[in-house]
């Protein structure tokens, strides 16, 4: 029983245990770079055939047409382990089966149009265009940084409006006035043309302009302090964990519309390192100013410096996992650290769970698991949770 649970953690580290009878599962099942959520309901005899299947709404659409198959799975695989496995590879052929429908080529005014839009934006602004005018990708340069906007025109454009792709924090949604075939020709030379690449791209920079702050507070943040992880952060990403100390480190999740405002903090670290660090938070909030920098903010109400880059390296902070001996598996690091002041190891949480769960002296309250650390056998509690491992 034990090397199962071992096998689905290693294999579905999402999906996991929410209670100790292991008659409710739930988590995320991964197929062709996407993650669905799913619900699985056990009975009492832990038998498959008598469970209950919940499916969100994205993983339903994905294996419509295939609901049979995945049942007949249910009934006829030996225990949990398997059909996890067997819906993963329905899963994966479902997603692979799906068939853009045919589109006729669009007609030759569809391509002039377009030359005409693109060249008045400007050449020097287009990336890239497929060879079907499909899919175009222009850039805007914004205090030095370098932003893209992918558009996806749609059959019937421009009586229709595109899809856009941005690598933005907020949504970014076009405002969009359809052209119908008798509407009277603009002159191209104009600069804002209604329900042209142009309008987009206006509204692109507009949207730029309004995430400016945002990103000269994330930008700092990765000049001045050591980031362990987004490793290489996108310009969507909103939150940094940083270093401040050995095994001890922040969790920030920036607001994009107010980022000078306090961010949700989380602290990382044995329980002897971050109390103190929480108590100084509460105790100093009040000397948040909003017009300095969230960085200076930070220093204010910590009442610490962060370690800097100019002076340290990120390896005198980055400490291997106490189990693997790796400092990064599958794209996580460490962030479970034993509260013992003389140890102090830290561990994966992946690595951590199955130690624990592995070892007889180890117990389970609810989703907590208490047992003893691997490296100094003092008591150390992991708290399971569904989030990517």
């Amino acid at each position: 029983m034990a090397e199962t649970e071992a096998t689905l953690l290693r294999q579905f580290p999402l999906f996991l245990p929410q209670n100790r009878s292991k008659t409710v599962y739930e988590g995320f099942i991964s197929a062709q770079g996407r993650d669905f959520h799913l619900r699985l309901l056990l009975p009492k005899d832990l038998q498959l055939r008598n469970a209950r299947l919940l499916c969100s709404w994205q993983l339903k659409t994905a294996l419509n047409g295939y609901h049979h198959i995945v049942q007949q799975r249910m009934q006829q695989s030996p225990d949990l382990v398997s059909f996890m496995m067997e819906l993963k590879m329905v899963l994966e052929a479902a997603l692979k089966n799906k068939k853009e429908p045919y589109v006729l080529p669009s007609p030759p005014k569809f391509y002039s149009s377009l030359i005409g839009e693109i060249r008045t934006l400007g050449w020097d602004k287009l990336v890239f265009v497929d060879p079907c005018f499909s899919t175009i990708k222009l850039k805007a340069d914004v205090s030095g940084r370098e932003h893209l906007i992918t558009v996806k025109l749609k059959a019937k454009y421009p009586a229709e409006s595109p899809d856009c792709v941005v690598d933005f924090p907020v949504p970014f949604s076009v405002s969009w006035t359809p052209q119908v075939a008798d509407q009277p020709k603009i002159d191209a030379t104009v600069i804002c043309l209604p329900s042209s690449l142009i309008s987009i791209y206006t509204q692109f920079l507009a949207a730029l302009e309004s995430l400016k702050t945002f990103w000269d507070v994330m930008d700092e943040i990765d000049e001045k302090t050591w980031v362990l992880e987004p490793e290489k952060p996108t310009r969507s990403a909103t939150a940094r964990r940083i270093v401040l100390g050995n095994n001890v480190s922040i969790n920030i999740e920036v607001d994009p519309r107010h980022p000078t405002m306090l961010p949700e903090c989380c602290f990382l670290g044995a329980d002897h390192v971050v109390k103190p660090l929480g108590i100084r938070l509460s105790r100093n909030i009040h000397l948040w100013d909003p017009e300095n920098s969230l960085l200076q903010n930070l220093k204010d109400v910590l009442e610490i410096d962060f370690p800097a880059r100019a002076i340290l390296e990120k390896s005198d902070f980055s400490m291997d996992c106490g189990i693997c001996y790796a400092y990064q598996l599958d794209g996580a690091i460490p962030d479970q650290v034993c509260d013992n002041s003389q140890c102090g190891q830290s561990f994966h949480y992946i690595c951590l769970y199955e130690w624990l769960r592995g070892l007889l002296t180890s117990r389970q309250s609810f989703n907590i698991i208490f047992g003893e650390c691997p490296y100094c056998s003092k008591p150390i509690t992991l708290k399971m949770s569904g989030r990517k491992a």
